[in-house]
């Protein structure tokens, strides 16, 4: 029952078969009002195609339609002779062609392909911006997990996940050079003692300032561990990140420990990521407790001051 003549044929159906079997035509005049309501609140008469069944039971006339029942008319004895007439008669009737009903039908079939076509790309548009919306979300919750709330650097979980994925490729293609820099602020706690936490935030935000100015944007990236334990990862030969690192030495008035692992065309096949990362940070190490000045092998710049040595580690 796509459109209203349908439906007002099938009822027309009802009617004579309550007729035919001997029905109260009265009560079936009241049922089909209400049926009438159920069929179109169940979508009859909206376009697109409506089954419904007619089933005699217990000499109980009854309608069926997406898993519903509808106790339409009783009726009384009738012999098979007219059941079988009415089932011819319902077939003839649905199987009009009367080319103004066809033509009705056509276009209220196109109406609802049309306005379903509409319904289903708007919602689509909707569920896309929602789609696009819980991803912005998430980037930004990414974002905060992986952020050190008071210098701005990414935190140790950003700095795990990108020195994993910068470690390994450079070791499958071995192209370009990966320098690890591992750095510690000395006296920190001195610092803070001295003149207390707000400062010491001052002078964390002051190193993170200065390891921004130094690197490469979008190309390397610099790290907050926690506390005074700050990494850079350079994409670069371990002179390049001799001299950043000089660099921040200087910056930060030689109060910054260091210490630089990298990666070239002459590193070992087996070298592991934990290896690489012990390299830095025992160089590190010895630069904070030797005190001692050295030159970097790859140039002639000088790093010194007090705990301030740079130490090489070659991985």
């Amino acid at each position: 029952m796509a459109i209203e003549p349908d439906l007002q044929n099938f009822i027309g159906f009802l009617m004579e078969s309550v007729r035919r079997l001997q029905g109260n035509a009265f009560r079936a005049s009241l049922a089909s009002l209400e049926l009438i309501r159920r069929l179109r609140a169940a979508g009859a008469c909206c376009g697109q195609p409506f089954s419904v069944r007619v089933q005699l039971q217990n000499q109980s006339l009854r309608v069926h339609w997406n898993e519903k029942e509808f106790a339409f008319a009783p009726t009384g004895l009738v012999e098979q002779s007219v059941i079988d007439q009415l089932r011819d008669y319902l077939r003839k009737s649905t199987e009009s062609i009367d080319p103004e009903i066809l033509t009705q039908r056509n276009e209220a079939m196109v109406r609802h392909l049309h306005e379903t076509r509409v319904r289903t790309e708007r919602e689509l548009g909707e569920l896309q911006l929602t789609l696009q919306n819980r991803q912005a979300e998430l980037q930004i919750s990414i974002r905060q997990a992986e952020t050190d709330p008071l210098t701005m650097l990414p935190n140790r979980r950003a700095f795990d996940e990108r020195l994993g994925q910068a470690f390994r490729y450079t070791m499958r293609q071995r192209s370009s050079p990966l320098s690890l820099v591992m750095l510690d602020l000395d006296y920190f706690k001195s610092i803070n003692d001295e003149h207390g936490h707000q400062f010491g935030d001052v002078y964390l935000n002051k190193m993170a300032h200065i390891l921004r100015s130094v690197i490469r944007e979008d190309v390397d990236c610099a790290f907050r561990f926690g506390g005074d334990e700050f990494a850079i990862i350079i994409h670069a030969h371990f002179s390049t990140a001799c001299e950043k690192a000089r660099q921040v030495i200087l910056k930060m008035d030689g109060k910054v420990s260091v210490g630089i692992a990298t990666i070239d065309q002459g590193t070992p096949d087996d070298l592991t990521l934990d290896s690489f990362i012990h390299q830095a940070d025992s160089a590190l190490y010895d630069a904070k407790h030797r005190a001692v000045v050295i030159k970097c092998n790859s140039g002639d710049s000088q790093i010194c001051g007090v705990h301030c040595e740079m130490k090489e580690s070659h991985a």
